[in-house]
């Protein structure tokens, strides 16, 4: 494949996968990142282009793949889950504040052992504030199927937090 075969196939499908990216990551800079790096994967094995057959399905799975990571690496980098909220009360005592903290640690560490789609889900709805149908077309599942998966996380981690207490 060369390059204008490259750029008549494949770029028409940027701005659908930096909307799908963006409603991932939440910032148009890491979005922007993620479809370049999408891009670059293809180029590099544009020889197979030709086995893949649906592009733009592969596409949109590769950008999911690669915004889901990033959004991870970034929650894991930069900060961690209870830092995310404002729970410090200047009126806590330090054992509040240690209790509120460990629960947080507690949820996130339950979330960890949820299934992929389930914590995927919970994760950018719960953490991340995208709406169901934000959800829908970022995962590419059908909202009720959605809606299901983070009943079952939530219940998941509701009875584990009951059983660790």
């Amino acid at each position: 494949m060369n390059h204008h075969e490259f750029k008549t196939l494949i770029l028409p499908f940027k701005n659908r996968l930096f909307r799908f990216a963006i409603g991932i990551v939440g910032q148009t800079a890491e979005a922007e990142d993620v479809v370049q790096e999408v891009f670059i994967k293809l180029w590099k094995n544009r020889q197979q282009i030709a086995q893949i057959s649906n592009v733009e399905a592969w596409c949109i799975t590769a950008t999911k793949n690669l915004s889901i990571d990033k959004l991870r690496s970034k929650h894991q980098r930069m900060v961690p889950m209870a830092a995310g909220f404002d729970l410090h009360d200047h009126s806590a005592t330090p054992y509040e504040e240690t209790v509120t903290h460990d629960v947080f640690d507690q949820v996130r560490n339950l979330m960890g052992r949820l299934p992929e789609k389930q914590r995927d889900i919970m994760q950018l709805r719960d953490i991340e504030g995208l709406s169901y149908q934000e959800i829908a077309e970022t995962l590419n599942v059908p909202m009720d199927q959605v809606k299901v998966y983070l009943f079952r996380a939530r219940k998941a981690v509701r009875e584990g937090m009951r059983h660790e207490v």
